[in-house]
């Protein structure tokens, strides 16, 4: 009798570190964090056309993430999407003010993520500072749609 309540208690406590493992990578995978919040400093950069871009994006750097996209807003003036991020406070004073912002696709339809190509400029980007060199997403059906016409034309 003692040896099963034993082995009950053992085999629960080995479930619930296998369901707190899958909870942790889960929120790892994900991008979420529990307790520690890290510092950021804000970039934004505003883009023609984002495609299917959504918020909690990656933002990488020569394909390191260095941070997340926190919010997308229309700029009622320009009629642009201003893209909010939040970029690893490490990186603050490092950007030059002439480095370009482009939306790119993880594989042939996978998800949209902003990659950052530094420039070579001696001024640094600072917090709330604007990216001004911005590449739009290349529209899958935007190119098809080109291609059938071009190809009527002939």
């Amino acid at each position: 009798m003692k040896r099963s309540k034993m082995i009950e208690f053992g085999v629960g406590l080995f479930m619930l570190a296998g369901i707190l493992g899958i909870l942790f990578l889960g929120l790892q995978v994900s991008g979420l964090s529990l307790g520690k919040v890290d510092e950021n400093f804000t970039l934004k950069a505003n883009f023609s056309n984002i495609g299917g871009l959504k918020p909690r994006a990656r933002v990488t750097l020569a394909g390191v993430t260095i941070g997340r996209v926190t919010s997308i807003e229309l700029d009622e003036e320009w009629f642009d999407a201003t893209v909010t991020m939040a970029l690893d406070s490490s990186l603050e004073g490092d950007l030059p003010e002439d480095s370009t912002a482009a939306i790119l696709t993880a594989g042939l339809l996978g998800e949209q993520y902003i990659g950052i190509s530094v420039g070579g400029a001696p001024n640094m980007l600072k917090d709330n500072d604007t990216i001004r060199d911005t590449q739009s997403a290349l529209v899958l059906e935007e190119l098809i749609q080109q291609f059938v016409s071009e190809m009527v034309e002939k």
